[in-house]
């Protein structure tokens, strides 16, 4: 026998299932694939970030509260988003596998009721296991404008929606004239103010009603509190004009436009839907 003995190779637990579906996704027929939200650590003490266009959602994500913050539930959604990191060819496998189970024909699909489209070839992983199950339909929120504006729109799958979700720091680029876009609201009655519509009933409203989607704030104190009143599109507003204000008191009465600033690419690796909206509801 070898003086030196083999060292087992540790394979990361995979998750059992990657599907999962809570009361208010069963209620429309839908089932939910999740991430953590925005950016966190793994236990292992490396870091992450799910949401890489998250600007001011992330102070008041109900992703990062309540059940979401629970070790199992957090463990659960840890195990995903390290399978996709550490194989993402194999998680498309096992994705692709579990969703050619019969129960899953005619069904929906929200992808991410937290985190986000955090790099290209996930985004692109994604599209190839949509485009093989054409029997079942997919749905998201993202704050990813520039990489679905280059890798999804020019040829979208027949079988996907998505709505572009305000309160990320690539608002600018949406147009409320042509983009289905969804913003969150301190209330019903503010939602209909302005003259958008609220997918309180379903959160399938989002991609099969109006193209202007309001969501309702969850009734979470100290987030009512942060939000003061204004909507996701305002507030992530008012913080663009502050930075651009410190901008000219920097450097002068010149500003850099925020387009020619650069994109993350692939390669920087992870990167929500998030917003203040119960589990399946939001943005």
């Amino acid at each position: 026998m070898s003086s030196h003995a083999s060292v087992p190779t540790l394979v990361p637990r995979r998750p059992a299932r990657l599907l999962t579906q809570n009361r208010e996704m069963r209620a429309i027929g839908a089932w939910n694939w999740t991430l953590p939200a925005w950016a966190g650590r793994f236990p292992d003490g490396k870091t992450y970030n799910t949401c890489p266009s998250a600007g001011i959602c992330r102070d008041v994500c109900y992703a990062r509260h309540g059940t979401y913050t629970w070790p199992t539930v957090k463990a659960k959604h840890h195990a995903n988003l390290r399978f996709i990191l550490d194989d993402l060819p194999g998680w498309e496998e096992a994705m692709s596998a579990e969703l050619g189970r019969r129960k899953f024909r005619g069904t929906w699909v929200r992808i991410h009721d937290s985190g986000d489209f955090l790099s290209d070839p996930y985004l692109l992983a994604w599209l190839r296991v949509i485009r093989a199950q054409p029997e079942t339909n997919f749905y998201a929120y993202t704050k990813e404008v520039a990489r679905f504006r280059a890798l999804v729109e020019p040829d979208p799958p027949a079988n996907f929606l998505w709505v572009y979700s305000f309160g990320g720091t690539q608002d600018a680029k949406l147009d409320i004239e042509r983009d289905r876009v969804a913003d969150v609201f301190p209330d019903e009655e503010a939602i209909a103010a302005a003259g958008w519509h609220s997918q309180e009933a379903s959160d399938l409203l989002a991609v099969l009603g109006p193209r202007l989607v309001g969501i309702p704030a969850n009734r979470i104190p100290h987030f009512l509190k942060r939000l003061g009143g204004r909507t996701f599109r305002s507030w992530q507003a008012e913080v663009d004009a502050e930075r651009r204000a410190h901008g000219r008191q920097r450097d002068g009465p010149r500003l850099v436009p925020d387009d020619t600033q650069p994109r993350p690419s692939a390669s920087t690796g992870p990167g929500q839907v998030p917003a203040v909206r119960r589990p399946g509801r939001a943005a």
